[in-house]
């Protein structure tokens, strides 16, 4: 197998063999390319996205700077949105839903390296997938480490390090991340602290 392919299929491999590097080479140019872009560059920006990322589904829209490793193990749901600073390590596959909001500073890292330093020396990572349901809102600060699944519907609260599945339809926050509550119905009421939205 190639370190690529040992990559895809979440085994351990050594990201600097040349097919990688050019990989994240091409990547970082293209993201270069888009964090220096105007503010008002719109159809530019879309159209580098689009080169970037690996599946996108209707309209979305990342604010600049951000940063990813190779973009083509990104794929992005309708209606997503992620404000500055987000950071994505994608050398396993990032799944992101529909309607999910990313605050500022968001880092979704799929990768890992060995604890022992002997093989983390020698150059050995790893990459485990991470998946982001619908509805999905992560607060500002949010770690998202490897492996992990966030379900459908949950807020997760700000500076939170998420190193577990979280299920659907909660607020969960810490570090580490853990549910807090449950999302109800009454929820759609309320906004900031519990004052009432008043449409």
């Amino acid at each position: 197998m190639t370190e690529k392919e040992k990559m895809l299929a979440g085994l351990v491999y050594k990201s600097f063999d040349e097919e990688l590097s050019g990989e994240r080479i091409k990547a970082k140019k293209l993201v270069h390319e888009l964090n220096k872009l105007e503010p008002d560059e719109y159809e530019k920006r879309r159209e580098l996205f689009l080169l970037l990322l690996g599946k996108t589904d209707g309209d979305f829209w990342i604010e600049t700077p951000f940063r990813c490793d190779y973009g083509y193990n990104i794929s992005i749901g309708k209606n997503f949105y992620a404000n500055f600073n987000c950071t994505i390590l994608d050398c396993a596959p990032i799944v992101i839903g529909d309607n999910v909001m990313f605050a500022p500073n968001v880092g979704l890292f799929a990768a890992g390296h060995p604890v022992h330093h002997e093989p983390r020396n020698a150059g050995i990572e790893y990459g485990k997938p991470i998946t982001i349901g619908n509805n999905v809102w992560l607060c500002a600060g949010v770690i998202v480490n490897p492996g992990v699944e966030i379900g459908a519907d949950t807020v997760i609260a700000s500076g939170s390090v998420v190193t577990k599945n979280i299920p659907g339809g909660v607020v969960a926050g810490g570090n580490p991340c853990r549910v807090l509550r449950s999302i109800t119905g009454e929820d759609k009421n309320y906004f900031f602290r519990r004052e009432p939205i008043e449409t």
